[in-house]
């Protein structure tokens, strides 16, 4: 299983592997900079933080117990540096795309081949739109997003990471997904539209 993978992978860097911590950082290197460039929108800000990230992971080596699922450990640490970042500065965001891959500028979510500018126009806005959505909602509500939907992570680990109860992670998805739902329902009509037409 993965997850045993990693955590046996970080405990031998407990043990003084280094090549273990180079095998955990191309593991995660491009999903932890995806994460932080779309919590704080900024490639440069995203690389820094990653940065820091991997750092804190090899400074925690000594004391590393394999308590939580090791995606958990780690995205706890991404999460916090990510939201003391945005406490801190509280300036404008660069405009956060959430289903990008920045490095090489090629979206996750490709129009369908062969389709028209203007299907492809309409697409780009929709997912535009999606994107102003998500990074409009309340700090934790956005993070429980990212995580679930884009980190695939799931309630109980979302819940470790935000040190909180599944209960309150699941209320807040809902309030998350609900509030997405309303904003953006014009583009389910729109979609509605098409299917029946």
């Amino acid at each position: 299983m993965a997850a045993e993978a990693d955590s046996q992978l970080m405990l031998r860097v407990k043990a003084g592997d280094e090549p273990s911590f180079a095998l955990l950082l191309h593991r995660f290197r491009v999903p932890v900079y995806q994460f932080l460039y779309r919590m704080v929108g900024s490639p440069a800000v995203a690389e820094e933080l990653a940065q820091e990230v991997f750092l804190r992971v090899y400074r925690a080596r000594a004391t590393y117990e394999p308590s939580a699922k090791f995606t958990t450990w780690l995205y706890r640490i991404s999460t916090h540096l990510a939201l003391n970042h945005l406490r801190d500065s509280r300036r404008e965001r660069d405009d956060v795309r959430l289903d990008d891959t920045p490095k090489d500028g090629r979206p996750l979510q490709l129009a369908a081949h062969g389709a028209t500018i203007e299907e492809r126009l309409v697409a780009n806005d929709r997912v535009e739109r999606i994107r102003r959505a998500v990074d409009e909602l309340p700090e934790k509500q956005r993070v429980a997003v990212l995580l679930h939907k884009y980190q695939e992570l799931d309630y109980r680990q979302i819940a470790e990471l935000l040190d909180t109860s599944e209960s309150a992670v699941k209320s807040l998805l809902f309030r998350a997904y609900e509030s997405l739902r309303v904003k953006l329902a014009d583009l389910a009509t729109v979609n509605a539209t098409k299917a029946a037409g």
